[in-house]
């Protein structure tokens, strides 16, 4: 079966770059001038390249890369990642190409190198939303049917009587109230969808909050193999020393960001940061700990308070595993 799982796949290369550049208009992070353009056709996503709620985002390019639709923030950041202690921990960023008129960020497939693996996509921190978008959301109070509908389409009891009576709800109220449902809230991260070895996929974590289901949905993931988990606890802990370190993540809002989860039958395993249309550079001289509860203002996100807990549950099931 296909799966519109919500992942993000990224990755490793597998070609030197002169010969992944081939074919396309391609800039430099930063400049200006391009390579003479190709026309050349887009190539149809494949499987695990859908993702929910972005369709047309995302598509499948030559030898080992994955082209993302262009947002500058985006750009950016992956530029500063590149020069950051964090770029092992990125998918590798090879600047923007452009096909079929349309621009693209190109970073390679964290999926290259592995067998027919399963994924798993965790959005980290205790909120998806920007503070700005609260901001600019209050400015601009207006009740939206498609938000309204989005909600009760998850709990048909959350609307008030004003809510129901005019069939809308305002953004920040759904923004806010979107958060509450998950272990984002509880533990600083959700799992945002699972795409099994087999094809099988589950995007029906909306309401899986407590973390006695995370641990019971993190054991099916794994298979309920210790080696699995183990591998993820090492690459984890490594990501989490670095981190703690990293400029980059030190002067930035990290809003909206995902783990990608990766392994095979072979025991193989990784974990990436993936997604940064979100994340914002900080005003100087402001910078973050990510562990501080958010309040509105302080611009904290909880990502490292998030990851400490996911740290601990996959802990906590490995006496479970085999």
């Amino acid at each position: 079966m296909k799966c519109t799982v919500a992942l993000f796949s990224f990755g490793l290369a597998s070609k030197p770059r002169q010969q992944r550049n081939q074919g396309v208009t391609w800039k430099k992070p930063g400049s200006t001038g391009t390579l003479p353009p190709i026309t050349v056709p887009l190539k149809k996503p494949q499987p695990w390249v859908q993702v929910v709620g972005h369709a047309g985002s995302f598509h499948a390019g030559d030898y080992g890369m994955l082209l993302k639709r262009y947002t500058e923030g985006e750009q950016q950041c992956l530029q500063r990642l590149m020069e950051d202690s964090l770029r092992p921990f990125v998918p590798g960023y090879h600047g923007v190409v452009q096909r079929a008129e349309q621009d693209y960020n190109m970073m390679d497939d964290l999926l290259t190198h592995f067998n027919s693996p399963a994924i798993m996509d965790c959005k980290i921190g205790t909120r998806t939303y920007l503070e700005e978008e609260l901001t600019k959301a209050r400015e601009r109070p207006q009740p939206r049917q498609d938000m309204y509908e989005k909600m009760v389409d998850v709990d048909p009891e959350a609307p008030t009587a004003e809510e129901q009576a005019q069939q809308a709800v305002l953004k920040t109220r759904y923004m806010q109230w979107r958060e509450t449902l998950s272990s984002t809230t509880t533990l600083g991260f959700r799992i945002e969808g699972i795409k099994k070895a087999d094809g099988v996929c589950n995007t029906n974590f909306k309401r899986t909050k407590s973390r006695e289901e995370v641990m019971q949905a993190l054991q099916d993931y794994v298979g309920c193999n210790a080696l699995i988990v183990k591998g993820y606890l090492r690459r984890l802990k490594e990501l989490r020393l670095v981190l703690e370190t990293s400029d980059f993540f030190r002067t930035h809002e990290v809003v909206g960001s995902s783990l990608l989860f990766v392994h095979d039958s072979t025991g193989k395993t990784g974990v990436w940061m993936i997604d940064f249309g979100k994340t914002v550079p900080l005003p100087p001289p402001l910078t973050l700990d990510h562990r501080t509860p958010w309040e509105e203002g302080n611009r904290e996100d909880g990502y490292l308070w998030g990851l400490d807990n996911l740290i601990d549950v996959l802990t906590d099931i490995l006496p479970h595993l085999t």
